[in-house]
């Protein structure tokens, strides 16, 4: 997936394309809103991998530590966006 991102900073505006994997987990985060994404919603071999590279690029990304339960039962991480951006798919 290739995707445009233009992060909404006040008076300076960032833009800039995202690719493969890093482009899907940005805007699995954008489209979750609020809300956020878990691994275990949205399966993805290295969600934590993606959010260390995406927060590597200056984009703010909120992690939320929450229990579960099951058979292993633990916590896991919701990863929420923690800045104004806008999206646009790139063809």
């Amino acid at each position: 997936m290739k995707i445009h991102v233009t992060l909404n900073l006040g008076e300076q505006p960032r833009s800039f394309n995202l690719n493969g994997r890093l482009g899907w987990a940005f805007f699995e985060l954008h489209k979750a809103g609020k809300r956020g994404v878990t691994p275990i919603e949205r399966p993805a071999p290295r969600w934590s991998g993606y959010v260390h590279d995406l927060r590597g690029m200056g984009i703010a990304i909120d992690t939320e530590m929450v229990p579960h339960g099951g058979t292993y039962s633990g916590h896991h991480a919701r990863y929420r966006l923690a800045c104004d951006a806008a999206v646009r798919v790139l063809a």
